[in-house]
């Protein structure tokens, strides 16, 4: 099962729900795969991932394997990222089937993992549209303030029209509240606009705000083992429980 996170507006937990859903799944014993899309390579600088001599940049120019640039992190492996992968895009424009590189890549590995999962760029650039390309699944973590929902738009109608034209297996797996504070209306009110009016699944899970979440990439460790009794951690592991039923991979 191929998962992307994405969401085209920076600081929506994206990252963090990808490291941290990954560290969860693998906790069950799910064979994991994580794929640092992101120039910023901050998915890679979270799990202690530093100077790799080879990055998704190679793999996306065809000039390595994804299997060759594996790093084991917390029971998973990590396709790492660096500020390589920002010339990526340029160098990969013109050639044909530019969409389907990392989908190409992906089908090498794709039999060795229950779970890969894909952390992209907050924008829909070529990289994005490369593992919306290669995906099944998508989640769009998401904090509950109205500007987020100008963003769902943007995410909905994206993902329509890479689903049109370029993958007609993808799917919006669910919106995951995130940075929840219970104490607002303001969170509640906007939960219960969206139930009213998209046709998206709402997971159930919700990750709450919680300083251990902020802390973790620091010492290079996912929430769940730099503090794993913290709500943090409690609630990835009860979003990976979601994930396992909802997908019964």
């Amino acid at each position: 099962m191929i998962i992307t996170v994405i969401n085209q507006k920076g600081g929506t937990g994206k990252t963090t729900t990808s490291v941290n859903l990954g560290c969860a799944l693998a906790q069950t014993k799910k064979k994991v795969l994580l794929i640092d899309l992101d120039p910023q390579g901050n998915l890679s600088y979270w799990l202690g991932v530093t100077a790799p001599e080879l990055t998704m940049a190679d793999v996306m120019m065809q000039e390595a394997k994804i299997a060759d640039i594996l790093q084991e992190r917390e029971g998973l492996s990590v396709a790492p990222s660096d500020m390589s992968l920002a010339d990526v895009e340029i160098n990969i424009a013109s050639i044909e089937q530019r969409e389907s590189v990392l989908k190409k890549a992906l089908e090498e590995v794709e039999a060795d993992y229950d779970y890969i999962v894909i952390d992209c760029p907050p924008s829909l650039s070529l990289l994005t549209v490369n593992a919306l390309t290669a995906t099944e699944r998508v989640i769009v973590p998401l904090q509950m303030e109205v500007l987020s929902l100008q963003g769902l738009d943007q995410i909905v109608s994206s993902v329509a029209r890479i689903k049109e034209v370029l993958n007609d297996k993808l799917e919006i797996l669910g919106l995951l509240p995130v940075m929840v504070d219970g104490r607002r209306n303001l969170s509640r009110e906007i939960y219960d606009y969206i139930e009213e009016n998209y046709d998206l699944n709402l997971f159930e899970s919700k990750i709450r705000s919680n300083v251990r979440v902020s802390e973790a990439p620091s010492f290079g460790e996912s929430v769940l083992s730099y503090s794993p009794n913290s709500n943090g951690a409690e609630d990835y592991r009860q979003f990976a429980k979601e994930i396992l039923k909802l997908t019964k991979n």
